[in-house]
């Protein structure tokens, strides 16, 4: 027996062997060591095979033990064949892939599996914005925004200056704005999307209407999701310069550097801008009034107080990719800035001598990891505290025109407002915010295909204002605010039918409370007397929703959703914000929405070396107390420098927007948006007297713009002035029709039909280390105009140049 024991052994040993099996992982790069997503690597002779994902990672298992050849290949990369023995369970291979002839990731978006497509077919209303090409020309992050469908940048004059976003009619704090998932206000307004420069982000994800869990808010007409980037798997060092017309200066560097052992890494960036905003108005906004009360328009003037900087930078420290974590950083961001105000809420009359100046520390602290404890369990937690400070100064009561000089009255004497600033009483105000946002999603994959998360976000501000002109050291001339939030989500998302159909569906809670304590100064029989008004609110409501895709055809998807949204008042909107010429309104309700969202999508469809994508999406949103910045009703006084924000009752905004995308051998990129809506006031009797409240029932919103067009058009020269050198020209065009900026119809006060071009041309030298850039904005220097008719720059000019290690 035990001979036939030993001798089957001996004669089943080859077999034994030969039935062994062994996993291959690694990483595949490009040669300028960014990773190579959707490369296909295959083990002649088996049916093993798998891709690389976003991140360039892949694994294969089941390889027989002995001599195979792996192949890697993509149409983005040239076929490379690499021979292994395998004889271990466990074997790693990286491999630097080299681009094909005809084929450039960095300069052509190709479309494909990637993150953006990821994203763009859940059954959002969604776009993502990549920025690989974006952060080598001179091109600030807000410009990406405003050239992507649906979106239109609401911005005040030049560099700096207020910003507000439109998505298909809905504004202000209606959209939310984010950096990996946390509101952006948590950082202060000197670390924004005005100076974030496009070289420190990843990625821009632009919802329209319904929103996803791990987005959960208090927002209705949808969020801008700015990623910044993560991937610490190549070590690289990255800086860039610029400078342009109106003294424009810019600065950017970063840092990424991981150890492959311990999976130490460290990011780092900084960033700093400097611009006079000294550029030219002459439209009809523009004004001169002379000493006896008569207005010169289309006056053509420099601005002037209107000098903005900004500094920041940002630091984070921790593990990547190791066992107990995916990420795992603790951060510091702090950043620093000075902002001239030039005028109020419009451009009617200059200021001299207001100005603000803001910074922020702030910490924070990220771990991720999937599969935590169990399979399919992925714990998302990102957690912030920041200190922010503002301090805004107006003491000069001189009046001025926008000559620069003081104006004068029928004396011709300059005219002098006593005790008063240039926007009402004089101020040396200070405004501290302590904020606090958490942010946590806990997810399971029941089985493939099928997963529930949670998600709950927690915001709070404690606001301290106060102001040297009134008595120092007394807490009862303090104004103190509070706020806090409390937003949870659950979701159910489902991929049926072989993953054609995709659905999500989720149910949210939301609750808010504030609180106020001011104080209350009289005067009674010549003395002034004091007291503190305490005030406080509380408000918890339910919101729902739900959000489908299903493919058609493998290129053609539909995709739909809708919600029941509640957006509550925000901090500003509550408590005011003297920067911003925002007055207090206390009393202000949270508005609810209806949005719904349909559309289809041809994605990627090829003729030879043609390839197009097409969208298009209908949307309708039903808002109860909609809540928007005041808009004037006052004929005689039309140039009104602030106002609240307030109620307006019943608004619905209606519309569709679509975008052409045309790609020709990877070589020519062509794109084309537009969205068209109507946005009504649609408030027309009081629901407890029955009596017409409104003459303008039915009528545009005023201060909106509701038409607007995108195009831009991109080629690329390979080996024209060296070999392996690249040259891309770039051409762009805007379009905003016509609108009103007041309630009347009044010819002075409708913003009138713009129209913009740029052009651009960038050359990377063979290395690809060095790009060199040069951009030409507003070619025709047309009047180009803003919030409440404030007119932007005209033609400039920037030249940038861009240096990156890679591999170090």
């Amino acid at each position: 027996m035990k001979s036939f024991f030993l001798s089957a052994v001996m004669l089943l040993l080859p077999v034994l062997l030969l039935a062994q099996f062994s996993t291959l992982n690694g990483k595949v790069t490009m040669d300028d060591g960014k990773p190579a997503s959707r490369v296909t690597i295959t083990v002649k002779g088996t049916k093993v095979a798998g891709t690389s994902d976003d991140n360039g990672k892949y694994e294969l298992k089941n390889i027989p033990y002995g001599k195979h050849t792996v192949v890697f290949s993509s149409v983005e990369i040239k076929e490379q064949a690499i021979t292994i023995i395998f004889n271990k369970t466990t074997q790693a291979l990286n491999i630097t892939a080299i681009p094909a002839e005809d084929s450039n990731l960095d300069d052509v978006v190709i479309e494909g599996a990637t993150q953006k497509k990821k994203i763009e077919t859940t059954g959002f209303a969604v776009s993502v914005i990549e920025t690989k090409e974006a952060s080598l020309r001179n091109l600030q992050t807000n410009e990406l925004l405003d050239r992507a469908v649906g979106v239109r940048v609401r911005q005040n004059g030049g560099i700096g200056s207020e910003v507000e976003y439109n998505l298909n009619g809905m504004t202000g704090r209606s959209v939310g704005v984010f950096i990996d998932g946390i509101e952006i206000s948590t950082y202060g307004s000197s670390f924004n999307l005005n100076n974030i420069p496009p070289a420190m982000i990843d990625r821009i994800e632009v919802y329209k209407g319904v929103l996803p869990s791990h987005l959960a808010g208090d927002y209705m007409g949808g969020a801008i999701n700015v990623v910044l980037k993560k991937d610490a798997g190549q070590n690289n060092i990255s800086a860039s310069v610029s400078y342009g017309s109106f003294n424009t200066f810019q600065a950017d560097a970063s840092l990424m550097t991981r150890a492959a052992k311990s999976g130490f890494t460290v990011k780092a960036s900084g960033f700093y801008t400097h611009t006079d905003n000294s550029y030219e108005i002459w439209g009809k906004f523009s004004k001169f009034v002379a000493p006896n009360g008569v207005v010169t328009r289309n006056h053509r003037a420099k601005r002037f107080n209107d000098e903005y900087r900004s500094a920041g930078g940002r630091v984070e420290l921790g593990f990547t990719n190791v066992k107990w974590a995916d990420q795992f950083l603790l951060g510091y961001n702090g950043s620093d800035t000075y902002n001239e105000i030039p005028h109020g809420q419009t451009m009617g009359r200059p200021y001299v001598g207001r100005f603000s100046e803001a910074d922020a520390h702030v910490l924070s602290v990220v771990y991720n990891k999937k599969n935590l404890f169990i399979k399919g369990l992925t714990l998302n937690f990102n957690g912030v505290y920041s200190d922010r400070n503002t301090y805004i100064q107006d003491t000069s009561g001189w009046v001025y025109n926008w000559d620069g000089n003081p104006r004068l009255d029928i004396y011709n004497r300059p005219m002098y407002r006593i005790n008063q600033g240039q926007q009402g009483a004089k101020t040396m105000n200070s405004i501290n915010r302590k904020i606090t946002t958490v942010r946590a999603n806990l997810s399971y994959d029941i089985i493939s295909g099928h997963r529930l998360s949670v998600n709950h976000m927690y915001y709070t501000v404690d606001r301290n204002d106060n102001d040297i002109f009134r008595p120092v050291g007394d807490d009862i001339y303090r104004t103190i605010n509070d706020i806090a939030k409390n937003v949870t989500a659950f979701n159910y998302e489902a991929q049926t039918f072989g993953n054609k159909l995709k659905t999500n569906v989720f149910v949210k809670l939301y609750q808010q409370s504030t609180g106020r304590t001011a104080p209350d100064i009289k005067v009674v029989n010549g003395q002034t007397v004091v007291t503190t008004v305490v005030s406080s609110d509380n408000r918890s409501t339910t919101g729902y929703g739900m959000a489908l895709s299903y493919t058609f055809l493998p290129k053609l998807m539909f995709v739909g959703s809708a919600e029941r949204a509640v957006r509550m008042p925000g901090e500003s909107e509550i408590f005011g914000d003297p920067a911003d010429n925002v007055i207090a309104n206390p009393g202000i309700r949270p508005e609810v929405s209806e949005n719904y969202n349909a559309g289809l999508r041809l994605d990627g469809y090829k003729i030879d070396k043609h390839r197009f994508t097409v969208s298009g999406n209908l949307f309708w949103r039903n808002v109860k107390d909609r809540i928007m910045r005041q808009a004037n009703t006052n004929l005689s006084d039309q140039e009104i420098e602030l106002s609240p924000f307030v109620n307006i009752g019943l608004a619905q905004a209606l519309g569709f927007e679509g975008e052409l995308m045309y790609n020709y051998a990877e070589k020519l990129n062509v794109m084309f948006n537009f969205s068209k809506f109507n946005s009504l006031y649609k408030q027309e009797f009081d629901a407890a007297t029955g009596q017409r409240l409104s003459d303008y029932y039915n009528k545009q919103l005023p201060n909106e713009p509701f038409y607007t067009m995108n195009g831009n058009a991109q080629y690329r020269f390979n080996n024209l002035i060296q070999k392996k050198s690249i040259i891309n020209l770039y051409y762009n065009f805007g379009y905003v029709a016509s609108f009103r900026t007041i309630w009347p119809e009044s010819e002075w006060f409708t913003t009138p039909t713009q129209f913009s071009h740029d052009l651009g041309v960038s050359y990377r030298t063979p290395n690809r280390k060095i790009v060199v850039s040069f951009d030409a904005k507003n070619l025709f220097n047309q009047e180009m105009y803003d919030n409440f008719g404030v007119q932007k720059p005209g033609r400039a000019f920037y030249l940038k140049l861009n240096y990156t290690i890679t591999n170090f």
